[in-house]
This record gives structure tokens, C-alpha cells and sequence, in this order.
């Protein structure tokens, strides 16, 4: 009897092993491993949908996309904030231009920096207190007509 006991709880242990791998699997990853996260950009163009990289912490936000090859269509990083302030970020060994989208805390845009300069030393602020930042391929704002006070839904951002 001791032995079927044994033989029921390994099996069972394996089974719940084999569900919690199972459960990780499913986070979809870039290219470098990076779990990524679903968010929309509202614009009147339609909903558009992205597949974003997090940044909250303080090594991620440093680091941010340097030395990352150009960001596919749907592809973004999102910078998350402890506070609402006045930002200012720069591309900093970043080899290709970027989209850098300034939003306050109920998820509406505050201002976009459109195309800008690869690897450049140069403060862009945010014109206004941020509490995200959104950083998507250069041009891709303009593509989907995104403008100040459009919405972007994440769950980081109030609605």
C-alpha cells in the first residue's frame, strides 16, 4: 500500500511540475527573451495594437533600447514611473531613430518627440508632467496618426 501511495503523490507532483511549466510558456518573448506585454494606442485612425518590452526600474530605464536594432512595426518599450513629472530622455547610443511618446498617468499622451536622432547626447522633454513614456520605431506615430490626448490602454495607466 506505502508503494501506491508514493507512486500517486510522484505522479502527482509531476503533474502540477509539468502545468506551472506550462504556465510561463505562454508569456510571449522577443528576440533576446524579454517578456513582452500587450498595449493600444487609440488614435483616430483606429485602435492600433503593440507588443512592449517594461522598463521600471532604474538599470531598465537607463539602459532602455541601446545598442537594439530597429523595433518592429508592432514592437515598443515602456518606461514606467514611480511619480508624474517632468521628463526628459535622450538617445544615448540608440542607433536608430525613435518615436519617444510622453503619457500622463490616466494614459493620455502628453506630447511625442517624432524621429528622434540616433545615438544624440540632446535632452527631448516631455513638455509636460509624465508618468510613462512610450518608445516605438521612428515614424510610427505619424503612421497611426497618434496626437496629444490621444489614449493609450495599458494596465500600468488609470482609466
Amino acid at each position: 500500500m506505502r508503494m501506491f501511495d508514493r507512486r500517486g503523490l510522484l505522479a502527482a507532483i509531476a503533474a502540477l511540475t509539468l502545468v506551472a511549466g506550462c504556465a510561463g510558456a505562454g508569456t510571449p518573448k522577443d528576440a533576446q527573451g524579454n517578456p513582452l506585454e500587450a498595449l493600444t494606442v487609440t488614435t483616430s485612425t483606429g485602435t492600433h495594437r503593440f507588443m512592449v518590452e517594461i522598463a521600471d526600474d532604474e538599470a531598465e530605464r537607463q539602459r532602455g533600447l541601446m545598442g537594439r536594432p530597429p523595433l518592429a512595426d508592432d514592437r515598443g518599450m515602456l518606461f514606467q514611473f514611480p511619480d508624474v513629472a517632468e521628463r526628459g530622455f535622450w538617445m544615448h547610443n540608440t542607433p536608430s531613430p525613435l518615436d519617444i511618446i510622453y503619457i500622463d498617468p490616466r494614459g493620455r499622451i502628453v506630447s511625442i518627440a517624432k524621429n528622434a536622432t540616433p545615438n544624440s547626447d540632446e535632452v527631448i522633454p516631455s513638455n509636460g508632467p509624465a508618468m510613462g513614456v512610450l518608445e516605438l520605431r521612428g515614424g510610427r506615430a505619424d503612421e497611426i496618426g497618434a496626437k496629444p490626448g490621444d489614449v493609450i490602454r495599458h494596465p500600468f495607466f488609470a482609466e
